[in-house]
């Protein structure tokens, strides 16, 4: 970790000079110019005078921030082939998100998991074929291009009955696959 670099930051979202700085912190604006190039290095005590001046703390400045995936390409995704589906976890770790996305690909006569009853919604986009959806007692065909949107207090699955296989960008809140 640069320390210098990242004061600077601190400093600059803070909108102050490094006069501002030294007056605020007891130090000169020559060894804070130079600890910013990384020319030098505060001490534990003067560090923390100069985080202090800055608004914040030790701990917060040293706190590792997680950075956020936000594309995910193919070497992300993982398969997990079941009897008469494969699933293609194309977000990985959704368990901790509001929302979880598949991929699922039904081959002919294939059919998906049963979803029983739960308190979110549901989403799909048919990207190839065509799918029954059986949802409670009643059955709808979703063809290529078109979409089914359902809350989830019944139980449904997906069914091909066709000889091609169909593939399905299917998204759940919370995460339940």
């Amino acid at each position: 970790m640069e320390i210098g670099h990242k004061i600077k930051q601190l400093r600059v979202q803070k909108g102050l000079t490094l006069e501002e700085l030294a007056s605020r912190s007891e130090l000169t604006k020559g060894f804070l110019s130079q600890m910013e190039r990384n020319l030098t290095s505060p001490s534990i005590a003067t560090l923390n005078d100069i985080l202090e001046a800055l608004g914040t703390t030790l701990a917060e400045f040293f706190k590792e921030e997680k950075q956020e995936q936000l594309v995910f390409h193919k070497k992300d995704f993982f398969m997990d082939e079941r009897g008469q589906y494969t699933v293609h976890w194309i977000v990985p770790n959704t368990q901790k998100n509001e929302m979880e996305p598949i991929l699922i690909e039904l081959p002919p006569g294939g059919e998906s998991f049963q979803m029983n009853p739960h308190s979110g919604e549901e989403f799909g986009y048919v990207l190839e074929g065509s799918i029954m959806l059986d949802c409670g007692e009643e059955r709808h065909t979703v063809h290529k291009g078109e979409t089914f949107y359902l809350l989830g207090k019944t139980s449904h699955i997906l069914k091909n009955d066709k000889k091609t296989k169909a593939k399905v960008l299917w998204i759940s809140t919370p995460p339940l696959f």
